[in-house]
């Protein structure tokens, strides 16, 4: 199955999946998905992403409808260079932020070859749930979609490039379909190891080993403690804290505090798969490994097929993974730059 899918998938001309050549004691999918978030390496991360964080400038952006976002920009005129033709906008993943060591790792190697990078927080995310009342769920397009809008008006000229990991991926390719109606230009949209179809990924949590499923319970029930004491007149979540599994969670979420009729309304609300992204007239890349433990790799196959979108079925690298050494940047960070022709 690994074979035909890279067969067939793999449509991008600048990426070759052989290329993506770990060591062995790194090939395993388990480990690729882990190390790239352990705390151990995040000093050589930050030493990395040092002058990134030198020049950067907290920034809240209007997204309108009342909605504010909080983003970081770092600009090659700060760092005393020559305007940057490129911004790179990054996306984290659900319950990461714009300081996910991720996020860092590809936004200080893109600032090292020129390009300005504005990492922009989901809401809910990072230290932002004081800015809106209402709760983040992946559904909240239009605002991420404004948020994009107004940051590039700010940057007038220069060539944008969105790029995403995981729910940042999902979102960079929903905002991408949606660019040319919303007055965004975009050159590139990219989305590493993007979530595809909500249902499976769901489906995958409940039978994942304990560590995924546990990880992103905790963190979750970690940001909604800090909206519940923000606004405690709004929320009382103990039905959700008492809840052990992300789609019981979920399905109480959805219940009480959102608009939708039901829980696979809500993952429905956020598939990009069959014809979501049938519209897109913006180069968009998908940057995917087979191995992936959370993405199911046969969900590739009900991607719409848009001369567009372009698939790169790698067969390993995890989830978001794609680590050849255990410092330095990751392969998809250097295959990102390749994309955006920054070397």
């Amino acid at each position: 199955m690994t074979d035909s899918l890279t067969a067939s998938l793999n449509s991008s001309p600048s990426s070759d999946p052989a290329s993506f050549n770990p060591p062995a004691w790194l090939a395993n999918p388990h480990l690729q998905s882990i190390l790239p978030s352990l705390r151990i390496r995040r000093p050589l991360v930050m030493r990395r992403a040092r002058q990134l964080l030198a020049c950067s400038q907290e920034q809240i952006v209007d997204c309108g409808d009342g909605v504010r976002l909080l983003g970081h920009y770092s600009s090659q005129v700060s760092a005393g260079r020559e305007p940057g033709r490129d911004l790179a906008i990054l996306l984290h993943g659900w319950e990461g932020n714009a300081d996910s060591m991720y996020v860092l790792s590809l936004g200080s190697h893109l600032f090292a070859r020129g390009c300005d990078v504005f990492r922009l927080n989901f809401r809910d995310h990072g230290p932002t749930h004081h800015l809106n009342k209402e709760i983040f769920h992946s559904c909240r397009l239009d605002e991420v979609v404004g948020a994009v809008r107004a940051i590039q008006q700010q940057h007038i000229g220069q060539r944008l490039t969105l790029a995403g990991f995981s729910l940042g991926g999902n979102f960079a390719l929903r905002i991408a379909a949606r660019a040319p109606a919303a007055a965004i230009q975009l050159e590139r949209a990219i989305g590493v190891c993007p979530v595809l179809r909500p249902h499976s990924t769901m489906d995958i949590f409940e039978s994942a080993p304990f560590i995924y499923q546990q990880y992103f319970v905790n963190k979750w029930k970690s940001s909604l403690r800090i909206k519940q004491s923000l606004f405690p007149d709004l929320y009382d979540f103990g039905p959700i804290f008492t809840q052990r599994s992300i789609r019981t969670m979920t399905e109480v979420m959805v219940e009480r505090y959102s608009e939708f009729a039901s829980l696979d309304a809500y993952l429905n609300g956020y598939s990009i798969v069959d014809h979501v992204l049938a519209p897109l007239e913006i180069p968009s890349h998908i940057l995917f490994a087979l191995d992936d433990p959370i993405i199911p790799a046969a969900d590739l196959k009900l991607l719409d097929r848009n001369p567009q979108l372009h698939v790169n079925a790698i067969p390993r690298g995890g989830h978001c993974g794609f680590m050849d050494r255990f410092s330095g940047e990751s392969w998809a960070d250097r295959q990102i730059a390749s994309l955006m022709g920054l070397g």
